[in-house]
């Protein structure tokens, strides 16, 4: 079902009504191989990706966030904060987050460009997440990636999927 990429980033849109059926290994392969090359800082490649499809793991991700949409198969996507590249102008600063944010996009995209639906969620308390999953302290949650097939009546969230701001509104040549 290979789509061109102007066609995937106009059609894709958050699925929030996911139907029961799995997603299959091969097609959750072929996504975490789109976050295998995407670009992160230094190409650090600091995500750390646990792929949720118990019962028992997802029964938790439910009661950690409203946003899975009974999803079958959640990415709780992660960085490693000891594998991040770290700024050495901004003390403080590191690419966990942004890194973690591209690889999800790319994930997104790939999901899309195969027939499968997705949602990016940032709506969880990352200490509680952490906390739950009982992950090391060096890795930081940073959003969760519920896929699957959409039921036959999902639709765009309307109004925000179809309103978008003109490029002048947020772009400027200086």
């Amino acid at each position: 079902m290979n789509m061109e990429f102007d066609d995937i980033v106009r059609e894709r849109y958050s699925v929030r009504s996911f139907s029961n059926e799995k997603v299959e290994p091969d097609k959750i392969e072929s996504i975490l191989r789109a976050a295998q090359l995407a670009p992160t800082a230094v190409n650090f490649q600091p995500q750390q990706i646990y792929i949720l499809t118990s019962k028992e793991a997802l029964d938790k991700i439910n009661t950690l966030s409203p946003s899975i949409y009974n999803a079958s198969t959640v990415f709780l996507i992660c960085s490693n904060e000891n594998e991040t590249w770290k700024s050495k102008t901004e003390i403080g600063y590191t690419t966990g987050e942004m890194d973690a944010s591209i690889v999800c996009t790319f994930m997104m995209l790939k999901a899309w460009d195969i027939g499968i639906g997705s949602v990016w969620v940032r709506l969880f308390d990352s200490n509680d997440v952490a906390k739950a999953f009982d992950l090391p302290d060096n890795i930081k949650p940073r959003c969760l990636l519920p896929i699957g097939y959409p039921t036959d009546d999902c639709e765009p969230f309307p109004p925000w999927h179809y309103v978008n701001k003109g490029i002048d509104e947020f772009s400027e040549e200086i």
